[in-house]
């Protein structure tokens, strides 16, 4: 997948309850229903000076149209995750570009995913560790 990718089928995939994991080493966000993974993207993440927080996280908070207050920039499909405003947003993913602290992931993605998501579904942002090279050898 490249800079603005995204998958998303949920075909044959039943109610239950969602669950997003975000990877800032391998740059991906995956929505997964009842356990079954209905879509994935490549993501933008904060910069050095502007970190993204890891950690698990409920969504506290969606607005459709937000616009950030500090930064007079539009935030379409929010899903707030922190007190000081670190969200899940639409954006334009693409190389080289950075975010304040938020997880920026393409605009029909977080259309779709804003629809499926409540306030109160938890979110995992981790990092994961390198590929060690006897791991790649197997």
């Amino acid at each position: 997948m490249e800079y603005g990718d995204f998958l998303w089928n949920e075909t044959g995939v039943p109610p239950g309850p969602i669950t997003l994991r975000v990877d800032l080493r391998t740059q991906l966000i995956s929505i997964f229903r009842g356990g079954h993974e209905i879509g994935t993207a490549v993501v933008l993440y904060g910069a050095d000076a502007k970190e993204t927080p890891v950690g698990r996280f409920p969504i506290l908070w969606k607005g459709k149209d937000h616009r950030s207050s500090l930064y007079d920039a539009p935030m379409p499909y929010t899903l707030r995750l922190t007190g000081d405003g670190v969200s899940i947003h639409g954006s334009d993913v693409r190389w080289g570009a950075a975010t304040h602290g938020c997880i920026g992931v393409p605009t029909e993605f977080a259309a779709k995913l804003y629809e499926q998501v409540k306030v109160g579904d938890p979110v995992s942002i981790t990092r994961s560790a390198k590929p060690t090279a006897a791991a790649a050898r197997r």
